[in-house]
């Protein structure tokens, strides 16, 4: 194991989650974080790259000794308390009740050294009332940043398609902009996806193809779209369940929810919007596919493939 997998190692164990605060052994550093030192001849590229690997594509907060105006509690400011005036570079990462941090910044000589630590992160969603809509309700409990909402030719892609989509689901895709997960769990499937299976309109593609030519029983015993009345797939997750909708209604906002795990025929059906199945699997335990069994803090990590603008 090399030192940039040995650093990996510890921040896996640093951002577990439900531990106790995290206490720092740098001198006259204070509670709530752990500085990781890695070695002066690691190159910030090189830790940012491995660290993005496996948390997604990160915020920046201190860019050319810059702080961005808009960093806050909300977007990763406990990393830069530590360090004062001193960060150079730092970017960020969201981990449920952790944030992880990477970046460069002024020892006491004045060299730059690279630093890495995780802090901790408070509920985005704490003293919150009700949200107006499913869909601010999954903004506020993942801490998510509305500055970059992404623009879709929704025409476009509802005529490839053949059929109007939920339109929950289409603001969703607008404000989270590119494929990612909820949770490190649910992957929604994005238009214009860099990767086929998470494109809805390519998989979408694909399934009917693989339908039409060999046949399928996966499904059942529901048709798969385009069949009237068929299942298209809006989201799935790493282990294998695939979350559908069922389009008989002509009206996409009335469409069920079908979850369906990953042994055939095995399907939950959820009478209720897209935003409104995500905002309960989010924050309810008792739904049948919930991470707030396991996270008190949540989050969305963006995957960073490129989509068109």
């Amino acid at each position: 194991m090399n030192a940039v997998e040995e650093l990996l190692a510890a921040v896996h164990r640093l951002t577990a989650q439900r531990m106790s605060t995290p206490v720092c052994g740098t001198a006259g550093h204070a509670a709530g974080h752990v500085c990781l030192v890695p070695s002066a001849r690691t190159a910030f590229p090189d830790l940012q790259k491995a660290i993005g690997s496996r948390f997604g594509e990160p915020r920046s907060l201190v860019t050319g000794g810059t702080v961005d105006p808009a960093a806050s509690v909300r977007t990763g400011l406990p990393l830069l308390t530590p360090f004062g005036e001193r960060v150079v570079e730092m970017r960020a990462w969201a981990c449920g009740d952790r944030w992880l941090g990477c970046g460069t910044t002024h020892d006491d000589d004045g060299d730059v050294r690279p630093v890495v630590l995780v802090a901790e992160r408070e509920d985005p969603a704490a003293g919150l009332g009700r949200p107006a809509s499913w869909v601010d309700g999954i903004v506020a409990v993942t801490g998510w940043e509305t500055t970059r909402v992404r623009t879709v030719d929704w025409a476009a892609v509802e005529a490839r398609l053949g059929t109007p989509l939920p339109g929950d689901y289409k603001r969703l895709i607008e404000i989270f902009g590119r494929p990612g997960a909820f949770d490190d769990y649910l992957q929604l499937q994005f238009p214009d996806a860099h990767v086929e299976s998470m494109d809805i309109v390519r998989d979408t593609e694909w399934l009917d193809e693989w339908v039409r030519t060999h046949g399928s029983r996966l499904r059942d015993p529901y048709p798969v779209y385009p069949a009237p009345g068929g299942v298209l797939k809006w989201a799935g997750t790493e282990p294998g369940e695939g979350f559908y909708w069922l389009t008989g209604d002509p009206d996409p906002d009335r469409w069920p929810v079908l979850a369906q795990e990953d042994t055939p025929g095995s399907w939950i059906r959820f009478n209720g919007t897209t935003a409104e199945f995500i905002y309960h699997m989010l924050t309810d335990p008792g739904h049948p596919f919930s991470t707030a069994r396991w996270y008190d803090v949540h989050w969305y990590q963006d995957y960073g493939h490129p989509v068109p603008p």
